[in-house]
């Protein structure tokens, strides 16, 4: 038998974004995975090779090319049989009050059988403090803390490349943190051996930091167009500073999706239940929110009145290379956009299915090109490559009136003006319409 076989099996529980690609990067690493989720019609895609739940990009090769090492299943019994390592993989998502909603997480533990021959191994994101309140109902639990930093768009690229492994032991749990260091050792990657709180804690505090990155970079955006400064000059120059870095210092419309939203919330909520008042997190959440509704003042400055005017979106998910429609800026957007009295009509290229629930009354449009014919203005909200290959000569003919407003500052502005627009970016100068020569 080779040493591969012999790598211990892994248990995953929950197939979400998460656990899907724990699950296939460690099949991938040559162990045997069993993954476990409750949705029966989810569990029977994967078991039959259907396409898969999420858009991850190189995931659904990671899936095929392992899947003799994957077994799906709804029943834990089968990850309990043989798999000593459960990486816990469930959704934690906010509650009307912010906090975590810690329901799925509790059903897992309640699952794990006591004696302690295995180990919970926590990938979701929980609060600081999870961790000891699961061991004092379970003092008999081998308790991990293991999160995950994988980002949308490039999830199988960050497992396999992480920046750092954090692993934080709780008591007697040393053998538990070993095995989990072991089998994340072929990555041969920077390992942060902590307890338990301070694992918890790395993951909050390194989303809640980026959020408020993105958030103070806006408001350096917002004084830019008031002194006539360009912020993307200025966060270039800013990012050459080893001590800043030019990572999050882009400009736009404000964060998304499902993991710094939630966060930042739940580490406000976390600080306030200790009787700490996070005021800097506070300001990062309304920079956020207000953030959005700048795009409104920017086409009323062009266009008026919105009443009856037709606004595309380009762009629905969060950010490219996704399909995932959570605290997605065009939510705000369109519904803020109809509440003006506007018509809105959207393209994306893989978020439509998921957006058309969330979005009833905007219209979708098959192409960029569609999207465009007839419009009033357009906001690019997410910055797939398709759009700067876009022929913006023609989509300029296309539309009623040539305004744009970059959402992202992904596009060209000279090329835009040059094609005929009007354009406006976040924190970069204007102009009142398209040039008169190239010069």
């Amino acid at each position: 038998m080779s040493a591969n076989a012999e790598k211990p099996a892994i248990g995953v529980v929950g197939v979400g974004w998460v656990g899907l690609v724990t699950a296939a990067c460690f099949a991938g690493l040559d162990h045997r995975v069993v993954a476990m989720d409750v949705d029966e019609g989810k569990v029977e895609t994967l078991r039959s090779g259907g396409a898969l739940p999420m858009h991850e990009p190189g995931l659904p090769e990671v899936v095929e090319r392992n899947r003799e090492r994957l077994r799906f299943t709804t029943e834990i019994a089968e990850l309990l049989d043989g798999c000593r390592l459960l990486f816990c993989c469930v959704d934690t998502p906010p509650t009307y009050s912010g906090d975590a909603d810690l329901s799925r997480v509790a059903a897992v533990v309640s699952q794990i059988p006591k004696g302690g021959w295995h180990a919970l191994v926590m990938k979701s994101t929980v609060p600081a403090g999870t961790g000891a309140a699961i061991l004092r109902q379970r003092p008999d639990l081998a308790y991990v803390s293991c999160p995950e930093f994988l980002k949308e768009g490039s999830a199988v690229h960050d497992f396999l490349e992480p920046d750092r492994v954090v692993i934080g032991a709780g008591p007697g749990a040393e053998w538990a943190a070993d095995a989990v260091a072991e089998v994340y050792a072929p990555l041969d990657r920077e390992l942060v051996r902590s307890d338990v709180a301070s694992a918890e804690m790395i993951k909050l505090a390194s989303n809640a930091f980026l959020a408020t990155k993105i958030s103070f970079i806006n408001e350096i955006a917002n004084v830019c167009e008031g002194v006539g400064a360009d912020v993307t000059e200025v966060a270039r120059g800013m990012g050459l500073d080893e001590r800043i870095g030019p990572k999050f210092l882009h400009a736009g419309i404000g964060y998304g999706g499902s993991c710094f939203p939630k966060d930042v919330s739940a580490l406000k909520m976390l600080a306030g239940n200790t009787g700490y008042h996070f005021q800097l997190l506070n300001s990062v959440i309304e920079v956020n929110e207000l953030q959005k509704r700048r795009v409104i003042s920017k086409l009323t400055k062009h266009l008026g009145s919105l009443v009856g005017k037709r606004i595309a979106l380009l762009g629905l998910a969060f950010k490219p290379n996704t399909d995932d429609m959570r605290e997605a800026s065009s939510l705000v957007l369109s519904a803020r956009l109809q509440g003006e009295g506007a018509r809105v009509v959207a393209y994306d290229p893989v978020a439509d299915s998921h957006a058309g629930d969330l979005l009833p009354s905007v219209d979708f449009a098959l192409s960029a090109a569609a999207a465009l014919e007839g419009a009033d203005a357009v906001i690019l909200v997410t910055e797939w490559p398709e759009f700067a290959e876009l022929d913006w000569e023609e989509m300029a003919q296309r539309m009623a009136n040539p305004l744009l407003v970059d959402g992202r500052n992904f596009l060209d502005p000279a090329r835009l003006r040059r094609a005929g627009f009007s354009y406006e970016g976040i924190g970069r100068p204007s102009n009142g319409g398209p040039p008169q020569s190239d010069a």
